[in-house]
Order: structure tokens, then sequence, then C-alpha cells
């Protein structure tokens, strides 16, 4: 059963303000202004990539009318406070050459932080795909979520959740064609544990094909890879829906009279530990 703690992580940012979006009610209670130095950003911040046209728009509105919601931060020493949500606002307030800016002060540890730090910006669409895939490999594998809770925390259905878990079994190269958008999800979702994958992605850059052409291509390169020829299509499309189910690589081999082996690949014990909670709940 579900905690009120998973219920309350679906509030995102509301959870963390109480049950009202009043800020003068929460002025007299926890609301502050506080110099804009004393702030500093939290270092698990998923979020990386900070756009700078979006950050300048923002500037523009908080001259115009002020910081609307305040950020959200946790005390970590005598006027020294770690944001817990709301760092775009606090960049976009040092652009508009603020010197004081508002804050709510949550006493929560640094699990809480994080899970925080990680729902507010999923809820807000303000990661990338790469950032989203991390962001849930983090979930499960560090304060040991599962899929199915994930999917009712965030509003999302299993499958999606399970797609962009996928992700993280792409290399590194092709992640940054992610992150900079010069591939497309629909690309990267055909590179998932495939041969030559990055020659591949690059060819896909070069010649600026479609998903469904990039589709043909990837099936074309399997047929000539021999370690997989022997593999049919029903023991393909098998290996798939499992890593679509649990998140991690799986390779399936069957013999002549059908009987065979499952192999799930892990990097550490966390995932192995990740793995044997999914298998148990399916």
């Amino acid at each position: 059963m579900m905690n009120t703690k998973f219920k309350g992580l679906g509030k995102g940012l509301s959870a963390l303000m109480g049950d009202t979006n009043d800020f003068k009610s929460q002025e007299s209670r926890d609301l502050n202004k506080v110099p804009i130095e004393f702030i500093k950003p939290n270092p698990d911040q998923p979020r990386k990539i900070f756009d700078k046209d979006s950050l300048e728009d923002l500037s523009l509105s908080i001259k115009a009318k002020g910081i609307i919601q305040p950020i959200i931060v946790r005390k970590k020493g005598e006027n020294d406070y770690e944001i817990v949500a709301g760092e775009r606002r606090w960049r976009a307030a040092q652009l508009a050459n603020f010197h004081q800016v508002p804050i709510i002060v949550k006493d929560i540890d640094d699990k809480e932080a994080f899970e925080f730090a990680i729902v507010e910006n999923i809820q807000r669409s303000d990661l990338n795909i790469i950032e989203e895939a991390e962001a849930y490999n983090l979930l499960i594998n560090k304060f040991n979520y599962n899929q199915d809770q994930l999917a009712q925390i965030l509003g999302k259905s299993r499958s999606h959740i399970a797609n962009i878990i996928r992700l993280n079994l792409l290399p590194g190269e092709i992640k940054d064609m992610l992150k900079n958008n010069t591939l497309s999800y629909g690309h990267a979702r055909c590179l998932i544990n495939i041969p030559d994958n990055i020659k591949i992605a690059n060819e896909i850059l070069k010649k600026n094909l479609s998903v469904r052409q990039t589709e043909k291509l990837v099936s074309q390169n399997s047929l000539g890879n021999n370690k997989r020829i022997d593999v049919d299509t029903n023991i393909k499309s098998f290996e798939k829906n499992i890593e679509s189910s649990i998140g991690f690589k799986v390779e399936v081999k069957n013999k002549k009279n059908n009987s065979g082996t499952i192999k799930i690949y892990y990097k550490n014990l966390d995932q192995l530990n990740t793995i044997v909670n999914s298998l148990k709940k399916n």
C-alpha cells in the first residue's frame, strides 16, 4: 500500500507549501526575504540545463511583477540556505539584479529534498528527456521506488516510465544528442541495445532520416549482425516486452527444442535489488 509520503509527493510543490497557495497567509508564519547570496542551489538538482533565453524572459517578468511564488529552501547553517524548489526563479532574480528574494523554509532531510527536486521538475516539464530518465533511475535505485509508484506519483503511465528509463541504456554520445535536441526521442528508442548505435545515430543526423527510415536502417543492420541473426522476430519481441516492463537490458536465447535462458543485465547491487523487487510485483 502506498503511504502518505507518496501521496504528498504527488502534490509536488503544493505538498511543500501546505494546502494553500495564499502566500499572504504564509508570510506571517514562515515566509521571509533574505539576501540572494545567502541561497545556493541543490548539488543534486536533476535539472542541469537552464535555457538562457527562457531565463531572460523570466527575469523581465520578475522585474515587472516581482517573484510571485517564493523559493522553497532548507536551512543549512547561519545565513546559509539550500534550494529545494525554485532554482530557475533564483537564477532569473539574479539576472534581474534583485538583492533579496522571498523564501519559505522547510525542515526536510537530504532524501526528501532530492525527491521533491525531482518531482517538481518532472511535473513542470522542466527536464529534458535524459534528465528525466536519470531522475527516474535515481528515484528507483537510491530511494527504492518502483515503476508503479512513480507512475502513480507523477500521473504518467507505467509504460511511459519504463520506456523513459530504458534511455539510460544508451551510450553517452547518443544521450548528448538527445539533450541538445539534435536527435528525437523516437529515433533514440530505435537505438537502444543495438550494435553500432552511435554509428547509426550519426548516419541519422547526416542523412536527416525519419523515425520510420531509422527503424528500417536498424532492421537492416540487425540482419547483418551474425551474433543475432538466428534470433527470430518473436524472440526479439519478447525481449523488448520484458525490457519495457523492468527497464533493464534483456537477452533471450531460445534453443531448437524451445527451451532456453533469459539474461537480465545490471551494473550494480542497487539495480539487482530493483530487478528482484520488480519481478516480485509482476
